[in-house]
């Protein structure tokens, strides 16, 4: 069985270590932890990376911006 678990490092407490203890109940389990880098895996496509990269160019002369309302999403 395998399980991702992605959260903040500040998230971590007892209730979560009580939560995976009671998922791999009587199993050894293997703990590998890593900062994820959203960047990175953003540009690796390179159609996202060309959009994102644009967005940037975008955002100074603030050209081609799209706004939301947060009223309007309730």
């Amino acid at each position: 069985m395998q399980t991702v678990y992605r959260l903040n490092a500040n998230e971590l407490d007892e209730n979560f270590l009580a939560g995976l203890k009671a998922t791999f109940k009587d199993q050894e389990i293997e703990i590998i932890v890593y900062g994820v880098d959203e960047t990175a895996y953003l540009m690796a496509s390179e159609p996202n990376r060309m959009r994102l990269l644009q967005a940037v160019v975008n955002v100074k002369p603030r050209s081609n911006l799209v706004e939301v309302n947060l009223d309007e999403l309730e």
